[in-house]
């Protein structure tokens, strides 16, 4: 069910190389993500621009589970932002409706079972504090069901570029890196079983903190 359309292409190939000068974008790791077939990437969240700057090194296209106040983004880097997923066909999901965010885990579901790349922010919000916080279980829940391989990320930098509470964007370095994919078969998971699945997130939680070097804090953190 690709949503990408020649916006997210002309987004992209126009914008990609000045942003990623802008910021000094560094990527590593970029060989740990699969060049076919269905992928998870779980990343940590600490800018709104970070669902601008990950595409621009995934080779794949990209869609995102993105809380739906990011597609009514007010500053420069917000609108882009915005367009850039509106352009690419992501999955807003309402997090004050829980019928409605059940609704957006099916669409990401079929996202990876007809092959595509979905990234989701397993904290479900930005850090309020640029630690990393306890995961959502949607996560696992969209693993275990898939089969996807899970490739945690490690976002670095965005939030110097645009921090919480500030309208114009600053100079900042942004690094992303992707680590190997977490092995979830030998946890033997069931995504219908609640403990599977907090089982599951924690582990790549666990993978997420050891690639950002984040502390991590074993609770749900607030938007």
């Amino acid at each position: 069910m690709s949503g990408h359309g020649r916006g997210y292409a002309v987004l992209r190939t126009t914008l990609g190389p000045v942003l990623r000068a802008a910021v000094r974008l560094r990527v590593e790791g970029v060989e740990n993500v699969p060049l076919s077939g269905p992928v998870l990437l779980a990343s940590n969240h600490l800018s709104v621009t970070d669902s601008t700057f990950l595409p621009l090194v995934v080779p794949r296209p990209v869609t995102f589970m993105a809380k739906a106040e990011y597609f009514t983004g007010r500053t420069v880097l917000g609108r882009l932002t915005s367009r850039f997923l509106a352009a690419g066909g992501q999955v807003p999901v309402d997090r004050d409706d829980r019928r409605a965010a059940v609704a957006s885990l099916e669409t990401c579901l079929r996202v990876l079972t007809e092959g595509g790349i979905l990234c989701i922010y397993p904290e479900g919000t930005r850090s309020p504090d640029g630690r990393l916080h306890r995961g959502r279980t949607g996560v696992a829940w969209l693993a275990l069901s898939s089969g996807a391989p899970v490739v945690p990320v490690a976002m670095s930098g965005t939030d110097r570029v645009l921090p919480p509470g500030r309208t114009l964007p600053r100079p900042a370095r942004v690094r992303v890196t992707f680590g190997k994919p977490v092995d979830l078969g030998v946890l033997g998971g069931d995504p219908g079983d609640a403990r599977s699945r907090r089982i599951a997130t924690d582990a790549v939680m666990a993978a997420v903190a050891e690639l950002s070097g984040q502390e991590y804090v074993p609770r749900y953190a607030r938007p």
